[in-house]
């Protein structure tokens, strides 16, 4: 595990020439380009947590390089390469050549020659912390450009061609978040829509869902940011004012957007004194397993919630798959787990340590079903289900006091970093590409799940570990899994070379990959980019997001 977890990763600046073997697509064009971490060890200091090391871009550009000379390409060249996100953190830790900026699971602290005053101040400004802008988890288009993302207040603009670190951008200017989730989606017209949480703000802790628009409102001048016009369109009170719930994405229909109030909790006073008491602020989150994780279905037309009270059972969720409506209510799916045991994992004292042990200790992620009505008929007796939709077995108890009790249809157990061909996104949809796990965080197959038949497609291969499967639609599809599949491949084998892989997405065969000699690390999430949306010169179109058992490549229907 030391090999994938932990170790500093290097970067190549340059690009490297892949070596091809297979036929990419002729109209398969453009760059995919992904975020992660990617360093652990400053110095003599290093990081508790995985999910706090310094962010690492890395990209393939794919392009029509039909070449009879090259001997171990049918049609396509690709690219690679990888730079660490330029952000005030990493300057700030390169220059100490120590860690010396807090990240959520690990703490910094000031020098100790420094004196008194120094470090009274230290300790005063970690009160009201203000956040890492190490933005390590994805990438988001807003307008013509890209920024990477974490769940802070902070993002940072980036040069998808270049991988170069632009300008830092505070969410605070134009909206009051002290966190944002890293997981925004966009509608037809290129708006971002995304939620953060609002930290005690004039003595309120809310949730709060704002939108930006894909271009700045009375301006036809390129490169004008339209965060400016960022409008917030609806906010819910935290249930508890010092401990709202933790949340990594959320999910959209037509008309209304799914938020989560889950009972996995920041303790708000916790995190104040975390500094001087000589913890994390990780540490100051905790899963209460007495509590039950409410469902908030907020009205995008009246930007109000449905007054109806919805709950379920206690739970985590990371990762919304999809939502839609029909027949008088909303269907939405996600990724659950039965507490937060997967975050404790990736501790990397539990990565590098009795790793296969601890992995049995966390809970299984679980694809879940949930509909929700969004009429409740005063005179449904309590106890009786209020979901008619046939095409689930999720139900919706009426309670006495009117409230409804959800329960989830389960669809698949042991699978995570779902994505699905994002035309589809609000609406009824088919399949969910995604990693395989079993009994372990860490992916060993991708895996193509049909919602509606409850069958899977799945591809392995000996000592491969899969990123995040991007789905890429072919130009002018009418099918909803007419494409391809992308996914960075790293090898435990340091005689295997990682590669980009491309499968077809119907059949999930392979179609090519593409093979670098670079030191590539495991990553979380990002989009690809078309050609087309490489310039801010050109025409924006609708933005792509992605939301082992042998030596040789296999198929398997399940």
């Amino acid at each position: 595990m030391e090999i994938i977890f932990g170790r500093n990763k290097k970067e190549q600046l340059e690009p490297v020439s892949a070596r091809v073997t297979g036929k990419i697509p002729a109209w398969l064009q453009g760059t995919l380009l992904r975020n992660g971490p990617g360093m652990h060890t400053v110095g003599e200091t290093r990081y508790n947590h995985w999910f706090d090391g310094l962010a690492l871009l890395h990209s393939f550009s794919i392009r029509d390089g039909e070449n009879p000379a090259r001997v171990f390409c049918c049609h396509g060249e690709v690219f690679y390469r990888s730079k660490y996100l330029q952000s005030d953190t990493y300057s700030a830790n390169i220059e100490a050549n120590k860690i010396v900026v807090s990240e959520f699971g690990t703490m910094a602290y000031p020098d100790p020659c420094k004196n008194i005053f120094s470090k009274a101040f230290s300790y005063l400004s970690h009160t009201i912390p203000d956040f890492t802008d190490n933005c390590l988890i994805n990438i988001m288009k807003c307008g013509d450009d890209f920024y990477a993302t974490t769940e802070t207040n902070y993002i940072r603009k980036i040069n998808p061609q270049t991988l170069e670190t632009l300008e830092k951008v505070d969410y605070r200017k134009y909206v009051a978040v002290n966190l944002a989730t890293a997981h925004p989606h966009y509608d037809a017209a290129g708006n971002v829509l995304n939620m953060g949480t609002s930290i005690v703000d004039n003595g309120r802790t809310k949730y709060v869902m704002f939108k930006i628009p894909a271009t700045a409102p009375g301006t036809k001048k390129k490169g004008t940011s339209p965060l400016k016009h960022t409008e917030v369109f609806c906010s819910i009170p935290s249930r508890s004012l010092l401990s709202p719930s933790y949340y990594h994405s959320f999910g959209v229909t037509e008309n209304y957007v799914i938020f989560l109030e889950q009972p996995f909790k920041l303790d708000i006073l916790k995190m104040a004194t975390a500094y001087m008491r000589g913890v994390s602020w990780a540490s100051c989150m905790s899963f209460h397993r007495e509590d039950k994780t409410y469902i908030h279905i907020v009205d995008q037309r009246t930007r109000k919630p449905v007054p109806t009270k919805f709950y379920t059972d206690p739970m985590v969720v990371f990762h919304h798959v999809n939502a839609y409506e029909e027949d008088g209510c909303v269907v939405f799916d996600v990724i659950a787990y039965e507490d937060s045991s997967l975050y404790q994992l990736f501790y990397l004292a539990n990565l590098n340590q009795n790793f296969e042990e601890n992995s049995r200790m966390m809970s299984v992620p679980t694809l879940k079903r949930f509909a929700v009505p969004l009429h409740v008929d005063k005179n449904a007796e309590a106890g009786s289900n209020l979901i008619k939709v046939t095409s689930t077995r999720a139900t919706a108890l009426k309670e006495k006091e009117g409230h409804v009790y959800c329960q989830p249809e389960v669809l698949y157990e042991g699978l995570e970093l779902p994505r699905i061909n994002y035309a589809h996104n609000e609406k009824p949809y088919r399949y969910i590409f995604a990693a395989e796990v079993q009994w372990s965080p860490i992916p060993t197959k991708i895996i193509k799940y049909d919602v509606l038949t409850k069958s899977s497609l799945k591809w392995g291969e000996e000592c491969c570990w899969p990123a995040e499967p991007v789905f890429v639609p072919t130009p002018g599809a009418k099918d909803e899994d007419d494409g391809v599949i992308l996914s960075a491949i790293v090898s435990t084998d340091p005689q295997k070379l990682p590669f980009l892989l491309i499968l077809d997405a119907k059949t999930f065969t392979e179609l090519a990959r593409a093979s670098v000699d670079a030191d590539m690390h495991l990553d979380l999430h990002g989009l690809f980019i078309p050609d087309v949306d490489q310039s801010a010169e050109k025409q924006t179109p609708a933005v792509v997001q992605e939301d082992e058992n042998s030596d040789a490549p296999i198929t398997q229907q399940a």
